[in-house]
């Protein structure tokens, strides 16, 4: 047995901006696109969102006991994941994604960690973080 890969799946709130943001900010191609779910790709790097606007907890926030929140699509999940994504060339990547305007704040850089890597942290449109990151030849 042997595990092969792993793909973020990102709660975002509108899968059509979300996907145009990751288009046109992240330098990803959408590969796939319906209302709920979409697939992009960027390189060997694959990203899923899936749509988490359900909005109907907000008219039963004073009945939770009765009808708990449980969809699981409630619009209160979009931007409260994140992942990290290998890459070579962090200085390069950095430069593009600071132009984008998608790095986390005005002050990210890309860091050397004790963790034997260089990373920085960029945001998507609804806030879902992205920790770019690239090893460090330790030898």
């Amino acid at each position: 047995m042997k595990m092969i890969k792993s793909i973020p799946a990102l709660p975002v709130q509108s899968i059509k901006t979300a996907a145009e943001f990751y288009k046109t900010k992240f330098g990803f191609t959408i590969s796939y696109q319906d209302e709920n779910f979409a697939r992009l790709n960027r390189d060997d790097v694959e990203i899923h969102l899936w749509a988490s606007f359900d909005e109907s907890w907000k008219n039963r926030v004073n009945d939770l006991i009765k009808a708990p929140i449980k969809s699981g699509a409630e619009s209160f999940l979009a931007g409260t994941a994140s992942c990290r994504i290998e890459v070579e060339g962090i200085d390069k990547l950095y430069k593009e994604y600071k132009k984008q305007g998608v790095l986390y704040n005005s002050s990210t850089v890309v860091t050397e960690q004790p963790w034997s890597t260089r990373e920085f942290e960029a945001l998507d449109l609804h806030r879902n973080l992205l920790v770019f990151y690239e090893l460090i030849n330790n030898e």
